[in-house]
């Protein structure tokens, strides 16, 4: 019997859960907006794409618009999809889709994000991403 236990607490301690984000591709005047986490998050003060978690029963498109307008306070409307990594993590592995989107509102607030930037592609060495946005971004710029 205690065997048996052992190998169900092995299971279960060996699976990975994946976690579907979804992060939006804004860009202004040659710029692209970044947030910066905030220091109490799962990787603190990590830069990456706006976006977050999408909840059960809820579509890419929705939860974007919802994570987009909670962390920074502006409305935006979704486009289509230009790319998707799938990184592991040591507990989860995240499947992140990026959607090029446009602000319908011009008014960014620092709600659940510790900061944002308006930056160029040749400035993303200077900011420390997440692993699974340096991994898109790598792949946009091709340089996989």
């Amino acid at each position: 019997m205690t065997s048996g236990l052992r190998y169900v607490a092995s299971a279960v301690a060996t699976q990975h859960s994946t976690i579907r984000v979804v992060a939006a591709l804004v860009a202004r005047d040659g710029c692209y907006l970044i947030t910066q986490r905030r220091p109490t998050a799962v990787l603190p003060l990590l830069w990456e794409f706006p976006g977050g978690r999408v909840e059960e029963g809820e579509n890419d498109h929705a939860a974007l618009r919802r994570e987009f307008e909670g962390r920074l306070g502006a409305h935006i409307s979704v486009g289509q999809m230009i790319s998707y990594v799938s990184h592991p993590y040591d507990h989860y592995t995240v499947e992140l889709y990026l959607y090029e989107c446009r602000l319908e509102s011009e008014n960014l607030s620092a709600r659940a994000v510790n900061d944002f930037r308006w930056v160029r592609s040749d400035e993303f060495d200077r900011y420390p991403f997440t692993p699974a946005d340096e991994a898109s971004m790598s792949k946009l710029l091709g340089v996989e």
